[in-house]
């Protein structure tokens, strides 16, 4: 599973910046065509909720997804053999 962040949707509030557990959202730094800083995924392989559920048995926090008021943050199933990142922090 990976991160996605509907650009169409955000507002830019931020509020998944400051709820994050993992710091995987930074703020926007250029304005998306509405005039709107979406947020970016800074290494969102950091997410092991997320990235490492499969191979942990893990649930998905949720903490971003349930806090966008706008649910412009959703998790996009990965393609079969999809090659993607994994870091492991302790």
């Amino acid at each position: 599973m990976k991160l996605e962040i509907d650009e169409s949707r955000c507002k830019g509030c931020n509020l998944c910046t400051m709820v994050c557990p993992y710091r995987i959202y930074q703020p926007g730094k250029v304005p998306n065509r509405r005039g709107i800083y979406v947020p970016h995924l800074d290494r969102p392989e950091r997410c092991p909720n997320c990235r490492l559920q499969q191979i942990y048995g893990r649930r998905l926090c949720g903490v971003c997804a349930l806090m966008c008021p706008d649910q412009a943050i959703r998790w996009e199933k990965e393609k079969p053999y999809e090659p993607h990142n994994v870091v492991i922090e302790y």
